[in-house]
């Protein structure tokens, strides 16, 4: 008997517009099926003995702050950052729109 699906179309139909995807009937069967093998894969981790495991806090023990300091310096000019943009309007870079209407 195969294994009951966890992820169903609506799910991943949720998902897509959470993500603002839009997907074909062929990889919505591919996402789905991938989502599922991600799954069972997790599932093999839940019959790990971990009993005698002391909890990871980072996977690199001692790992020290190797940040730089910050230090400021002269930035572009507006004129400058804008020379190779494709788009610009008011002084600003200009992008399209990202978020649709809820029409």
């Amino acid at each position: 008997m195969a294994p009951k699906k966890e992820i169903s179309k609506e799910i991943l139909d949720y998902i897509s517009k959470l993500a603002l995807l839009e997907l074909s009937e062929e990889e919505q069967e591919d996402f789905i099926n991938q989502l599922e093998n991600i799954l069972n894969y997790f599932k093999k981790l839940e019959d790990l003995n971990t009993e005698n495991i002391e909890p990871t806090r980072h996977p690199i023990e001692g790992l020290k702050n190797v940040f730089r300091d910050d230090i400021p310096w002269k930035s572009l000019s507006k004129r400058d950052a804008l020379k190779n943009a494709k788009y610009t309007k008011d002084g600003y870079f200009k992008a399209p729109k990202v978020i649709k209407d809820k029409n």
